[in-house]
């Protein structure tokens, strides 16, 4: 029997948070979670705008029974990002991709 790997978060240093806090204030939220909480469809979408991205921004609707503190870590340790920040119902996260080139990616500060 084969058990399902889940994707390991990153470990970001308070440094790297505030870095990437700063990159994101100006972003709109690009994943919506619904009325019906943390779908597959909801996932998929988070880890697809995260390889394009790296940096998104996920909004927790009004319309959704979906507890904030749970939901947002939840999601990140599904797609193996790392929870920068949670303001509100509105939540930041960051995942590396080294399939992009180099001069694509965000460049986080050493520790």
């Amino acid at each position: 029997m084969s058990e399902e790997k889940k994707p390991v978060s990153p470990t970001i240093t308070a440094r790297q948070k505030k870095f990437l806090k700063r990159l994101a204030h100006p972003l709109s939220a690009l994943v919506h979670i619904g009325k019906d909480g943390i779908s597959q469809g909801v996932l998929d979408t988070v880890s697809t705008e995260l390889s394009n991205h790296e940096l998104v921004k996920v909004k927790i609707g009004s319309n959704s029974n979906a507890e904030k503190h749970s939901t947002s870590q939840n999601v990140a340790e599904q797609t193996g990002s790392a929870l920068v920040q949670l303001i509100g119902k509105t939540f930041i996260l960051y995942k590396r991709n080294l399939k992009k080139p180099k001069d694509k990616r965000i460049q986080l500060p050493k520790g």
